[in-house]
Parts: structure tokens; C-alpha cells; sequence
């Protein structure tokens, strides 16, 4: 793997804004187990992927930094190769994801790369077929766990709410909420028409050049702009109040810190739909609490391994772990190995009770959440339940968040509890509860 100089390598400015818990994350993972994952740019040294892992370097004084060198033919590619990577790795707000979306869906158009009915792949204009590995939107957000209604509504956020109001929302618990997102950008309805009414009228007067005609329909729409953005501004400010009454009448949900968990007699909290178990994941009490017929489980190797026990918990295990270990891994531990795939950089050992077959390869992904993505993909479907074992830097449960499974996951490091509770708090807007007497099993 090539190493490049961490000055050579140019930063577009279209990037999206670094989140500085991220990269903290990032960088005490790198200063412990160095560079997992190398990030990846095009042979002119533009990063197409990985700028929280290369600002994590940058701030533990690395002078190069491992890369993937990908070549794409234009701009366009490249772009679409960032926006693939930020929707497969990152943890977006609704409505960060929903831009997204939108972009990517204009960027394809232009590329000639919109799917038409009835085509198997995509067809560039003047119907000469192409052969690049794009998907389309559809397909792209079912592979990493949204429905096509979703995208609909995502790709209507992003479009119909005023720029204005999407920099007020952006940072705030609405920007993670599709359906508050969907009251803004449904409101202005006849203000939007009147805009793309006077849009084309002010098109076909600046070609036949008449002068009042062009200034009649700019002041026809820039009035409808003004209206659209003073109605939406109403509603979210309506959207918001609700929030707001019911903190103020739940104050027994409360933001979680490592004090705070640390002082709590219980060791499980509620998180949303998931469960997190604040002892060892090896012993009895957590097995006992555990359902038995989860989809799927998913682990990484460590010197204290005690979890053969999954294999009875959950139709298929995933083992993370490094190259060249899985067989005496197999010979020590009385797990049913059937196989193993790389991902990425990462091996991945694959154990069930029943036969199961393997994935094609080779497999595209980067990083853990990237793999996990994947496994889920792959061994899950909607509201199945995943075990973990280990919170690791919440890998895990973010992805289970983000693609509608049900987290079960547990670890007796509480400064990685800490971490992957309040990663989930910034993902979701919402806050972690402490159960007095609910197990994960009952609540499940």
C-alpha cells in the first residue's frame, strides 16, 4: 500500500464539515491499533475518501498516510465516488443524507447515467449502453437499508425546502427527524409553483430580449421566494415547539456523560429500540438475557474471547479479525466455521449451525462500519435483532439505528459505552433512558 505525503494531498472544498467527535474517535483508534483503514485518492492526489481519518493523522503529527489511488475519468465520477462513500460510512442527519441524495440523483443525470425503464443497465443519451458500476438511487439506498418511499421523501426534503431554512435547521435534533423534515418542505406548495411558473416565463423572455417582460417575472419571483421562506420558517418553528414541551415534561430522560454512568446503579439503558449492558458480555447474566433467535451476530476477536455462546443466540456469527488467525481461532473455540470473505481490509469469519452460502467477491468496502454495513445487509432484514458483544467505537449500533435492525450490545469498558451512547444521541436527536426494572429480553 502506497504512502503518500500528507502535504501533497488536496482537499476539495465541497467536502462536508468535519465532526470533531469523529475524528477524537479516530484518533485514539489510530494512536492504539494505526491506520485500519487507508483513505483514497485519485492519482492527482485529490481525497475522494477518508478526511476524518487523515485529519485524525494530521493532529497525531503523521507526515504520510497510507492510500488507496483510484483513477476516474472526470470530476463527475469522482464526486459520485465521494457522495457513495460518505452515504455508506458516514452517520448523516436526514437531512444531510436527503442532499445527498439529490446530488447524487443530478449528478447521474448529467453522466447520462439515468436508468430507463425496462433497461438492465444504464443508457447515455443517444442510446449507446455503458458499462460502469453505478446504481441507481433506488438501488443504491435499498443496499444500505432505506425503501424507495424513503428516498422519494428524501430527495422532496432536499429539494423543496428553501436553502435559508435548511442552514437554520442544519446542527439541530429536526435536521435528524425525516418526518418534521417532510411538514417544512411540504409547506409553500403554491408559492413553489408560482417560482417554477415565473423561472420559465423569465427563460423565454431574456431569448426574445424583452427587457419588461425579464423584470415583471424576476419581481413575480423573487416575492413568491420571499413567501415560500417566511411559511417555512412558520412551520418549522411550529415543528420545533413540541420538542421543546415534551423535554420540558421528561426530565427523567437525561443526556448521558461518563459520571453519569458511572454513577448509575443499573447497568442497562434504553436506546430507542436497542439495549446496552454495562458488564461482561461473557457471563451468564448477559447470555441469560439475551433472546435466542437473533438474525445475527457480530464480533471481534480479543485476548479475553468467552462469547461461544453467540452460536446459540443467533442464526449466523460474523468474527472480525486479522489476517491468517480464523483457523486456530476455529480449533480453540466450538463455533460451526462455514467460511470467510474479505471485506475491505478486514476478514471476516462466517459461523452458523446450518449451511449457508458465501457471497460473491471480491467485496468493495472500507472500514468497520463499512463491513458491518454489509453483514447487515447481507444476514438481516427490517427490525430483525443483531447481538454485540462488544461496543467497540459503536459501529455496531449506529448502523443498526440507521438501517431499522434492533441493537442488542453490551461492554465493560465504560469510556466505549460512553462514546457509542452519546454517538447515538447525535445520530438520532434522542436521549438514552435508564431502566429500573425492564430486562432486554422483555423489552425487546
Amino acid at each position: 500500500m502506497p504512502k503518500i505525503n500528507i502535504d501533497e494531498i488536496y482537499i476539495g472544498t465541497n467536502r462536508r464539515p468535519i465532526k470533531e467527535e469523529k475524528v477524537k474517535q479516530l484518533r485514539e483508534s489510530i494512536k492504539t491499533n494505526g491506520l485500519l483503514n487507508p483513505i483514497t485518492i485519485d492519482s492527482q492526489g485529490h481525497l475522494i475518501a477518508g478526511l476524518h481519518r487523515l485529519t485524525a493523522c494530521k493532529q497525531l503529527g503523521f507526515k504520510a498516510i497510507e492510500c488507496n489511488i483510484f483513477d476516474y475519468q472526470n470530476d463527475e465520477q469522482t464526486r459520485l465516488a465521494e457522495i457513495d462513500e460518505n452515504l455508506i460510512r458516514n452517520e448523516l442527519e436526514a437531512l444531510e443524507r436527503a442532499e445527498l441524495w439529490l446530488e447524487r440523483d443530478k449528478l447521474l443525470a448529467r453522466m447520462g447515467l439515468k436508468a430507463q425503464p425496462g433497461d438492465n443497465q444504464y443508457t447515455q443519451a443517444g442510446g449507446e449502453m455503458i458499462s460502469l458500476p453505478v446504481k441507481t438511487n433506488l438501488d443504491f439506498a435499498q443496499e444500505i437499508g432505506y425503501s424507495k418511499r424513503t428516498l422519494q421523501h428524501g430527495k422532496q426534503i432536499a429539494k423543496d425546502i428553501v436553502p435559508e431554512v435548511k442552514e437554520i435547521i442544519k446542527g439541530t435534533a429536526i435536521a435528524n427527524s425525516p418526518t418534521k423534515l417532510l411538514q417544512v418542505a411540504r409547506v409553500g406548495n403554491q408559492e413553489r409553483s408560482v417560482i417554477e411558473q415565473a423561472q420559465r416565463a423569465l427563460e423565454k423572455a431574456k431569448q426574445r430580449g424583452e427587457e419588461a417582460e425579464i423584470q415583471r417575472q424576476r419581481q413575480i419571483l423573487i416575492q413568491a421566494q420571499a413567501k415560500q421562506k417566511e411559511l417555512q420558517l412558520i412551520a418549522l418553528k411550529k415543528v420545533m415547539a413540541p420538542r421543546e414541551v415534551k423535554l420540558t415534561i421528561a426530565p427523567e430522560i437525561t443526556p448521558v456523560s461518563i459520571p453519569e454512568i458511572e454513577a448509575q446503579s443499573t447497568q442497562e439503558w434504553i436506546l430507542g429500540r436497542h439495549r446496552v449492558y454495562g458488564r461482561n458480555t461473557g457471563g451468564d447474566e448477559f447470555i441469560n438475557l439475551l433472546p435466542g433467535n437473533a438474525a445475527l451476530a457480530i464480533a471481534t476477536l480479543s485476548s479475553t474471547w468467552n462469547h461461544d455462546y453467540v452460536i446459540n443466540k443467533a442464526r449466523v456469527v460474523a468474527v472480525l479479525r486479522s489476517q491468517g488467525y480464523i483457523y486456530q481461532f476455529c480449533r480453540q473455540h466450538r463455533m460451526n466455521f462455514q467460511y470467510e470473505f474479505l471485506v475491505g481490509n478486514i476478514y471476516v469469519g462466517i459461523f452458523s449451525q446450518e449451511s449457508i452460502s458465501q457471497p460473491p467477491t471480491p467485496i468493495k468496502v472500507e472500514g468497520v462500519e463499512g463491513v458491518v454495513n454489509y453483514l447487515l445487509h447481507l444476514y438481516t432484514s427490517p427490525n430483525d435483532v443483531v447481538i454485540a458483544p462488544f461496543m467497540g467505537q459503536g459501529e455496531v449500533l449506529a448502523t443498526c439505528e440507521k438501517m431499522g435492525r434492533i441493537c442488542i450490545i453490551g461492554d465493560d469498558n465504560r469510556e466505549l459505552l460512553n462514546r457509542g451512547m452519546i454517538r447515538w444521541q447525535n445520530l438520532t436527536g434522542k436521549q438514552v433512558q435508564h431502566p429500573s426494572t425492564m430486562s432486554l429480553l422483555e423489552s425487546v
